[in-house]
């Protein structure tokens, strides 16, 4: 089990459940679109928020933003040192350096000291694309074993210098070398570990990457906090966060809803009966948790399947069925199917907007 830090009022490693955070891409400068941004992630279920302090204007308004909000706050240091000083004075919550490129030991050291003083967590690791030259030359390219060395070789430059508080990251956007990476870092320290994949790409490409290389590295028990990287508002990050959290049995989903695949025997638009049912049930905060939803699309299968949920509907022709705690209570017209199975659902849970 790894160690655990504290990032504010979130544990991150030692057993904790698995935070999800996110990175606001509002201009740092902008102190009113950063705080926008920083209440919608939120409310999306983001536990932490990093943002960019490229240089003192953008310094200024972190100082400002942290007075504002009660989420974590992650300042991201490039270069710099004395950014990554003040961001710690104006009470960043956690700072993200690369000790390669901050400079000398001794800008290192100063960084380490104003952390150390406060004792906020470091993260350090290593992206693919900034990956020591050194070890690119060894390895004759990026390797998951170039990523990993680097990652460790990070965190003992701050562990030298009698502090541990640290989080390590690795992020590659190769999957199957991100996931090797892990793998081996994880072999060689028990600092936790905050996973993602980098520059997935758009929300289309970005999430089949990140389900595949965020899930597998979970369910091999790697993994202590997580972003999803998409090119994309970050609202999503978060949202799609959360589903690879649920997928993995690691946070529990507020719903189930299944649905079967459509096929010739199908006579109502199943498509988008699910599509309305989900993003509705999605809306309703107070569900109970595990409620199982199913959304069927003919008279073969459908209402047996249906049956099998707490609620759900089976599609006829032009027409369906609404079933409750295993009963038929209904059939009603297609264009009513869903204001009839959200009707049932919210009456039968004591539902209340």
């Amino acid at each position: 089990m790894s160690k655990q830090v504290m990032i504010r009022d979130v544990a991150v490693g030692g057993g904790a459940p698995v935070s999800i955070q996110s990175m606001t891409n509002a201009d740092s400068r902008d102190e009113k679109g950063i705080m926008e941004q920083i209440a919608r992630l939120g409310d999306a279920g983001c536990q932490i928020v990093r943002i960019a302090v490229p240089d003192q204007e953008a310094l200024d308004v972190f100082r400002s933003v942290r007075k504002k909000t009660d989420l974590p706050l992650v300042a991201d240091i490039h270069f710099d040192y004395r950014l990554a000083i003040g961001a710690i004075e104006a009470g960043a919550d956690k700072i993200r350096i690369n000790p390669g490129n901050i400079g000398s030991r001794e800008r290192v050291q100063a960084v380490v000291s104003a952390a150390k003083d406060r004792n906020i967590p470091i993260r350090v690791g290593v992206n693919s694309g900034s990956l020591e030259k050194e070890i690119v030359e060894r390895d004759g390219g990026v390797t998951a074993r170039g990523l990993a060395e680097s990652a460790i070789r990070s965190a003992k430059i701050i562990e030298d210098m009698d502090y541990d508080n640290l989080v390590i990251s690795i992020k590659a956007t190769d999957v199957a070398m991100n996931y090797q990476a892990h793998r081996i870092a994880s072999k060689l320290t028990d600092h936790p570990f905050h996973i993602g994949i980098t520059e997935a790409g758009t929300p289309r490409r970005g999430k089949v990457r990140s389900a595949v290389g965020i899930g597998a590295l979970l369910m091999a028990g790697i993994g202590d906090t997580m972003r999803v990287s998409l090119t994309a508002d970050p609202v999503e990050e978060v949202y799609f966060a959360r589903e690879i959290l649920e997928a993995a049995g690691l946070r529990e989903s507020p719903y189930e809803l299944v649905s079967c695949p459509t096929c010739g025997r199908t006579r109502i638009d199943l498509e988008g009966l699910a599509d309305e049912v989900d993003r509705r049930l999605a809306d309703m905060k107070d569900l109970r948790p595990g409620l199982k939803i199913a959304v069927m699309g003919c008279v073969v299968n459908g209402p047996g399947e249906a049956k099998e949920a707490d609620y759900g509907c089976a599609g006829g022709d032009g027409k369906g069925v609404i079933i409750a705690k295993g009963e038929i209570v209904k059939t009603v017209p297609e264009a009513q199917l869903a204001d009839e199975l959200l009707r049932v659902i919210k009456e039968n849970e004591s539902y209340t907007d």
